[in-house]
Formats: structure tokens, C-alpha cells, sequence
């Protein structure tokens, strides 16, 4: 027998669904690769430019070293770079770590007392607006030249990121919201530690990434006025023996401890989203 030719129009609805699933599969799996492979191409573009370029111009090694040269720095004395890491390292976490709880709390202050905001904000603007360089020998000459002087002057400029968003983040609350709590009888206190504070947790992580960066310079800024250890201090000894290669050498250490750092942040705030149900 003959099968029967059907007369029916063919149905594009579940084919063009299954079109649009797999399009859009693809899309999502080729963005993040994508924001992966365009800096990292373009960084090794940058590189390979400059190697070709500083052979080709025969430019001193004293002046412009190539990056094979930098690389070889980095292998010979892998030791010595680990060594002035691991202070810089640790006293950017514990800067950074105290100027969160720091920023926060003024915030959390700011924003609970409105007289209190008028009276410390201006003050703290004022500060921040001074030349942060400026006051760097003033604090070896007030705290000393060991560690506690490069953690206060990195705390110093770097909880202030965390203070302006933070309390952008909990004065974002909807007019509509805060009248809803009102309603319920909630206090200040509960308005916000339970409403303010889970609303602002995206301001606070995006002060946290900009005061990520501002802590380990603030500590560098520090070793190169008065420390006997940390890159900062060995970026400067390699400068006065003009080791450009290994000035650059410590450099490409501090982007990376800075991208180690930058990505925690990020890795957490991806945490308290997903903690949060965002």
C-alpha cells in the first residue's frame, strides 16, 4: 500500500522553539568565552608587539626590557619575588579587611542618623578630597616605619569606596517599602539590618572591588617610603640598580596578587547572590 501523503501545513512552531533553544544555548555558552578570549588576545597581542618592536630598535634592556626578558626574571628569581609577596599580600588583606567593617558601619551610622550624616560626611569628602601622596610621610612620621603605618594609610584610602556605596545602597530603599515597614511596626534597627542592609549588598560589593585595588596601593605607596621588605620596597631597590626587568617583573606579581583579590570580591559577591536567591 501507498503511505498517505499528509495535507496538513507543517508546524515551524516547535521546530523555530528548538531553532531558538539551541541559538540561544550557544549564545550563552560563547559570552563568557568570548569575555575571556578578547583581553587575553589582545594582552598577548600587546606582548608579542612589544617583543618585536624592543629587539627591533635594539632599545637598552636598562630603558625598555622585552617581555621574554621579564618572564626570565620572574623564573630566576621566583624566590626572592615570592618572598616580598607574601608581606604585600597579607597586609592588603588585613587593610582591606578592616576597612570593610569600617565603611559599613559609618554608613550604617549615616544612615540611621540623619544628624549625624550632615556632620561626618562633608568631613570625610573633605578628607578624601586631599592628595592621598601627600600624606603618606605623614603617617611614618605619626606611626612609625613598620606595619602599622602602611595599613592605616591603606585603610585610609580605601574604605571610603566602601562608605559612599554602601550608603547609596541603603538609601536606594523604595519609598513604598519603607512605608510597608513602617506598617508592620518594624524599628529603625530592623528596617535596617533586615531590609537596607540586603538591598545595598550590590552597592557594597561594587565599593569592595574599587577599594580592593586602592588597598594594595596604598600598602605599595608605603613600602616604597619606608619598609626593608614587600614589593614595593624590592620594586625600588631593582629601580636604583636600574633592573628594569625585574622592576616590570615585580609589577606583573602585583596584577596578579591585585586579579587574585579583584576575583575574590567577585567570587563573593556571586556567593551572597546566589545565598540571597537573586
Amino acid at each position: 500500500m501507498t503511505p498517505e501523503l499528509s495535507t496538513e501545513p507543517l508546524s515551524m512552531e516547535g521546530s523555530g522553539a528548538a531553532l531558538a533553544s539551541r541559538t540561544g544555548t550557544r549564545g550563552r555558552v560563547s559570552r563568557p568565552v568570548v569575555a575571556v578570549l578578547l583581553p587575553v588576545g589582545f594582552a598577548v597581542a600587546v606582548l608579542i608587539v612589544w617583543e618585536v618592536v624592543v629587539r627591533w630598535a635594539r632599545v637598552p634592556e636598562a630603558i625598555l626590557p622585552p617581555p621574554s626578558a621579564v618572564i626570565d626574571q620572574i623564573g630566576q628569581n621566583y624566590g626572592l619575588i615570592l618572598k616580598h609577596a607574601v608581606p604585600t599580600t597579607l597586609e592588603t588583606l588585613l587593610a582591606f579587611g578592616i576597612s570593610i567593617p569600617l565603611g559599613v558601619v559609618l554608613a550604617a551610622v549615616m544612615t540611621w542618623s540623619p544628624m549625624v550624616n550632615k556632620a561626618l560626611y562633608p568631613n570625610v569628602v573633605l578628607f578624601q578630597l586631599i592628595p592621598k601622596i601627600a600624606l603618606a610621610p605623614l603617617f611614618i612620621v605619626w606611626l612609625g616605619i613598620g606595619l602599622t603605618s602602611r595599613v592605616t594609610f591603606s585603610i585610609f584610602i580605601s574604605f571610603f569606596p566602601i562608605l559612599v556605596a554602601t550608603a547609596a545602597g541603603l538609601n536606594a530603599l523604595p519609598r513604598d517599602m519603607l512605608r510597608l515597614c513602617r506598617s508592620v511596626g518594624a524599628s529603625d534597627w530592623q528596617v535596617l539590618l533586615s531590609v537596607r542592609f540586603p538591598t545595598a549588598l550590590p552597592y557594597l560589593f561594587s565599593g569592595m572591588k574599587v577599594a580592593v585595588t586602592l588597598a594594595i596601593i596604598g600598602i605599595v605607596v608605603g613600602e616604597f617610603i619606608a619598609s626593608q621588605e614587600g614589593l614595593g620596597y624590592l620594586i625600588l631597590f631593582a629601580s636604583s640598580r636600574q633592573q628594569t626587568d625585574l622592576c616590570l617583573a615585580c609589577i606583573v606579581v602585583l596584577c596578579a596578587v591585585g586579579l587574585a583579590l579583584y576575583g575574590s570580591v567577585v567570587l563573593c559577591e556571586r556567593v551572597f547572590k546566589y545565598w540571597f536567591g537573586e
